[in-house]
């Protein structure tokens, strides 16, 4: 079957990172994985992007704010 001219093309379906590295606790010592969900400007991915659940946002989003506040991850990009 081909598709017509006006139908958009199906999105692929991304997996998600923390489920295929079989992660479920995402812990604030972690720097390397955190890192993963943080923008070049210091910013936390949002949830669109990363592709997490929402409890593994704001487990993520905990973790980072908390390596932020022990010194572990910069508060800015650089």
């Amino acid at each position: 079957m081909t598709r017509s001219k006006g139908t958009p093309k199906p999105a692929k379906r991304r997996s998600n990172p923390l489920d295929a590295a079989g992660i479920t606790y995402v812990d604030y010592k972690d720097t390397d994985l955190l890192r993963k969900f943080i923008s070049d400007r210091g910013k936390i991915r949002s949830r669109r992007v990363t592709h997490l659940t929402a409890q593994q946002q704001r487990q993520v989003a905990a973790a980072i704010k908390n390596a932020r506040e022990m010194a572990l991850l910069p508060y800015s990009g650089k």
